[in-house]
């Protein structure tokens, strides 16, 4: 499916609107990469830890960023982000929670647990592509990540 130099970003998202508006900005501003969407805190984990729908899926292939929105079916974002850090294998990710809350306490709670980043959902479609091409620029060009080798 993927190649494991690809670098594959993780969208965790269960508004469908948000995710094409995701894809689209994605598109319009040309980044190219893997997008792997799935649509709960629960299939997320999954993804992550290799198990469930995912467990063929392969481990060589990390993804290069995930953006995590924190109003999650089954499992929240701020739980699925606590389990990420908690693991050897995981801990290094980069996660973004990109997120409509406003609430202080979930960026607060998300830096708390070792987030990288925290980004508004910005309601206007032009604002939106907009913080969607920076986070992709910044996450797949410029940011560097250890190989799984020297991060573990």
């Amino acid at each position: 499916m993927y190649e494991p130099s690809q670098r594959v970003i993780l969208l965790v998202e269960d508004n469908a609107d948000d995710e094409l508006m995701t894809l689209r900005a994605f598109r319009k501003s040309n980044i190219h990469n893997p997008v792997v969407v799935v649509r709960d805190g629960a299939e997320a984990l999954d993804y992550l830890f290799i198990q469930g729908r995912h467990a063929s899926r392969d481990p060589a292939i990390r993804p290069q960023v995930i953006l995590l929105d924190l109003h999650l079916p089954r499992i929240d974002g701020l739980e699925v982000l606590r389990r990420i850090r908690a693991h050897e294998q995981t801990r290094t990710l980069p996660v973004v929670i990109l997120t409509s809350s406003k609430e202080e306490s979930d960026l607060v709670r998300s830096y708390q647990l070792g987030v990288n980043s925290f980004v508004h959902k910005p309601v206007d479609v032009t604002a939106f592509f907009e913080a969607v091409r920076q986070l992709g620029m910044y996450w797949l060009i410029l940011n560097e990540l250890p190989s799984p080798r020297r991060s573990a």
